[in-house]
């Protein structure tokens, strides 16, 4: 049998060395079922059969069955098959005291968000928490960033969802772990493959003559992308606000849920996307937040620049169904200075145009690219200074949006109700917020630091009552008025 393991994007090895004690760089999810035939006799879940369906699937998906292993000397981080695979690693269970309540959830979320995955396993978790009210359970799950990004970690959802409920799987094939080199294979291999492609380019230089034009004006045009997207704020620092400082390991977690259809009023309304919609929305939500929760004069606000670093998926049609991050990153100023909330919208939406325009998720992930050969050593230090230059941080927060089916999904038979997702916290971030659309809703999840963020859900709250000032805004039912 032959070795076999795979190499990292240079995507995916810069969030495991942006990783500290206090930064986690797993992005996660709750999400809340009904019981269906999971529900036992005692009113608990029915474990060993949930863990046995998530087995089942783990075949479509390799890499939830691989871990990290090291190149030497480089350092450099491969995937290679976990032969001590175990599922009862993976998923366990806690049970709260019935009938268990949402906030009950939200701690428990907030503490399993500021626990870090074990390196030595493959790099996700899902803690299923029953005895929630109504005969409800709910998975928190965590997956690393260097496995996964938003999108495709959806694709891989659907691989355990049906739209319809069924009892019925058959057992997955049984897992035979690849070989796995030893630290001297990796590093001649490795060595081997840099001065392979290095030959490589070397005789794709002949075929330059008959391509040049072509290539030319591939280049321009990435180029003045990558120009756009550094002019965007990247390479100067952002303002300084109460809710940006030195973060924690420790996290707190809210949600709240949005009819989708209001959303799209609005866009209807006013123009857009819906995404412009969400991300004027919570620019009025901090707005709201710095004045009402943390006392900053809203007159001082013109003279604060905030900016969200909003992902952008660059994933092609035909990457569907595979891990690994193909994201880029949007710089958007959001225009907390407006106390207009229609204005406010129209501001960002003149902003996101241009991003468009200007193809600054090409130019972004172009920059990707041409770092992609530095080395891991290089990677890892750079990170950790940027981790560490807390002077220095070019956006505030991050705001994603990830779309999902418009339609009622099953695990087994149990019904998804709800699915609240989390997006890690960057250094001197307190605060950040991940969207996903679900049969007819748009479910919003706050993760902040515990310390930047007591009052986390007075956060939520400010960004439901920030979406319903503009809706009624954009209907026309009330006058502006400043916060």
């Amino acid at each position: 049998m032959s070795v076999h393991y795979e190499r990292l994007s240079h995507l995916d090895k810069s969030f495991l060395a942006l990783e500290t004690r206090a930064l986690h760089f797993h992005v996660g999810a709750i999400a809340i079922f009904d019981s269906g035939s999971f529900a036992k006799d005692d009113g608990g879940i029915d474990i060993d059969l949930l863990r046995d369906f998530v087995e089942c699937k783990l075949h479509l998906v390799p890499r939830y069955r691989q871990r990290l292993a090291w190149v030497p000397i480089e350092g450099r981080p491969v995937w290679v098959d976990d032969e001590f695979f175990n599922i009862e690693h993976h998923i366990r269970n806690i049970a709260l005291p019935r009938p268990g309540s949402d906030e009950q959830l939200k701690q428990i979320a907030g503490r399993l968000m500021s626990q870090q995955l074990d390196r030595s396993k493959p790099l996700w978790e899902i803690v299923v928490v029953e005895g929630l009210d109504d005969g409800r359970f709910a998975f928190v799950a965590k997956f690393h960033h260097a496995m996964i990004d938003g999108v495709s970690g959806m694709d891989l959802m659907a691989m355990l969802m049906s739209p319809m409920p069924t009892t019925d799987f058959a057992q997955g094939p049984t897992f035979e772990p690849r070989e796995i080199p030893n630290g001297t294979e990796l590093l001649v291999r490795e060595t081997t493959r840099r001065i392979s492609g290095a030959i490589s380019s070397l005789q794709g230089l002949r075929e330059l003559a008959d391509d040049a034009a072509e290539m030319t004006n591939v280049m321009t045009k990435r180029l003045r992308a990558i120009g756009a997207s550094l002019n965007s704020g990247w390479l100067a620092p952002t303002g300084s606000t109460p809710i940006n400082g030195p973060v924690t390991p420790d996290r707190r977690v809210d949600w709240l849920s949005t009819p989708l259809e209001d959303i799209k009023e609005v866009k209807n309304l006013l123009g857009g996307t819906v995404n412009d919609a969400i991300v004027a929305t919570v620019a009025g939500g901090v707005r709201r937040f710095l004045i009402e929760r943390r006392g900053v004069d809203g007159d001082t606000l013109d003279q604060t620049e905030f900016r969200a670093m909003v992902p952008v998926s660059v994933r092609g049609r035909d990457q569907r169904l595979t891990l690994g991050n193909q994201i880029a990153m949007w710089l958007v100023e959001l225009p907390i200075a407006e106390p207009d909330p229609v204005k406010r919208h129209a501001l960002v939406v003149e902003e996101t145009n241009q991003l468009k325009e200007t193809n600054q998720a090409l130019g972004a992930a172009t920059l990707v690219q041409i770092s992609a050969g530095a080395p891991t050593t290089l990677v890892s230090l750079g990170g950790r200074l940027a981790a560490n230059a807390t002077p220095f941080n070019p956006f505030n927060m991050t705001v994603t949006n990830v779309p999902g089916p418009q339609f009622p999904l099953y695990l087994y038979d149990a019904k998804l109700l709800k699915t609240y997702p989390l997006v890690p916290l960057w250094d001197t971030h307190g605060v950040g917020v991940a969207l996903f659309s679900y049969d007819g809703f748009v479910d919003w999840g706050v993760n902040g630091d515990w310390d930047l963020m007591p009052d986390i859900e007075d956060f939520a709250a400010d960004l439901r009552a920030a979406f319903e000032e503009l809706l009624s805004a954009a209907r026309g039912e009330i006058l502006v008025r400043d916060t």
